[in-house]
């Protein structure tokens, strides 16, 4: 069995650490050739004394700088590169077998891209990728033959439950059902939300993720992104893409086949069971994640979702059934959104409301999407417009 030799963009966040847990139950299957962060140095270096990858890539001198005297000082020879390229030179290196793209935000598609063009194996966890890329990313996925694989734990769950061959994909599915645990505020009443403070939102009950994405979850927004990945991923239009609530988070999503039989894959919620199939697929290796007792479980319930308490979700659909490019504007302004939610700008449910302004605001005139300098002029013109909004309801 040959080694498998990995590069993980993103590997001081949470689904990078959960990588490197599953890269460590299996030295005799992967191999660390290079790690990537933004701002956590320290951690990384003490990735690179723990795996010894062969390049590491930070943004800029401020990080390069203490990261190279770390390594000096510990005496490894990892090469140290800065910047937007190196991520895309390094997702596109001849040595690099499989990529874990698990960079948040839109950053992460310029080096998703490079390794489609590539051909690499990507286990895909930026949601952004497909969510602003759409079609353009997935000709690069066809042209550069590259293997996609979802590690998000709804879309591996859905493509856990399908056949490898994806081409009986489309006669196989009725629809699919994602699941949400519908976050800290399932329960709470929507008129108190104005109220909601940082360290509330990212309080998940269920799952240990980073604060953008949180606060995601908290809002339904990370939900609304994985409708439109899903649409990607799968080949399937808006209205065979549905949402129920979980907040069990054992039954991570499910297939309706053709004749109404339902597929469904259920696990503990633990990133490392989706990252450890992604890596091995199609085997399965040891996850390191706890057993399901199915015993201990009381019940596994399912909730509509409010519309609102979580108007966010549907601008999902609204996106898809709009024109080219809407979903690039959501992103973007989500981004900016809960950016200045979590730095104490604007109010929790003022995301919303720069969400919808901002699409509401471009989206009669978003042009025509070529390639990437448009995808991220039209993502900078979201940015610009959503910032405008947040000043509008600065606190």
């Amino acid at each position: 069995m040959s080694i498998q030799r990995l590069a993980i963009l993103g590997s001081t966040g949470s689904v990078g650490v959960s990588t490197l847990d599953v890269v460590a139950r299996h030295p005799d299957r992967y191999e660390v050739f290079a790690l990537t962060a933004h701002r956590r140095v320290d951690e990384l270096l003490a990735q690179c004394a723990q795996f010894r990858p062969r390049i590491a890539v930070v943004p800029g001198d401020a990080q390069a700088r203490p990261l190279r005297e770390g390594l000096a000082r510990l005496g490894l020879r990892t090469e140290v590169a800065v910047g937007t390229q190196a991520l895309a030179d390094l997702a596109a290196h001849p040595e690099v077998d499989s990529v874990m793209a698990a960079i948040v935000g839109a950053a992460g598609l310029a080096p998703c891209l490079a390794a489609a063009r590539a051909g690499k194996r990507l286990l895909l966890a930026n949601k952004e990728a497909l969510v602003v890329g759409g079609a353009y990313f997935m000709d690069a996925v066809l042209e550069g033959g590259a293997t996609l694989l979802p590690i998000d734990s709804e879309h591996s769950a859905i493509f856990q439950c399908l056949p490898e061959d994806r081409s009986a994909w489309a006669q196989r599915i009725d629809h699919i059902v994602l699941t949400a645990s519908g976050g800290p505020f399932r329960t709470r009443d929507p008129a108190s939300l104005h109220d909601v403070t940082p360290d509330q939102a990212v309080a998940h009950p269920n799952w240990v993720m980073g604060r953008k994405i949180s606060v995601d979850s908290a809002t339904m927004m990370n939900k609304a992104l994985e409708v439109i990945e899903a649409h990607w991923l799968f080949a399937l239009p808006p209205e065979r893409i549905r949402v129920v609530i979980h907040p069990q988070s054992i039954i991570h999503s499910m297939v309706v086949c053709r004749d109404n039989s339902v597929l469904a894959q259920l696990g503990t919620p633990d990133m490392k069971v989706p990252i450890a199939y992604g890596l091995s697929f199609p085997e399965r290796i040891e996850a390191g994640a706890a057993a399901l007792d199915f015993l201990a479980m009381k019940a596994l319930t399912f909730e509509a979702c409010d519309r609102v308490r979580f108007p966010g979700l549907f601008l999902a659909y609204d996106a898809l059934n709009g024109p080219e490019g809407s979903s690039a504007l959501l992103n973007a302004a989500n981004e900016e959104a809960v950016a200045a939610f979590l730095e104490g700008t604007i109010r929790f449910t003022a995301i919303h409301t720069v969400n919808a302004g901002t699409v509401d605001a471009l989206a009669g005139d978003i042009g025509r999407i070529g390639g990437l300098d448009d995808l991220l002029a039209l993502d900078q013109r979201a940015r610009r417009q959503a910032r405008q909004l947040i000043g509008e309801l600065a606190l």
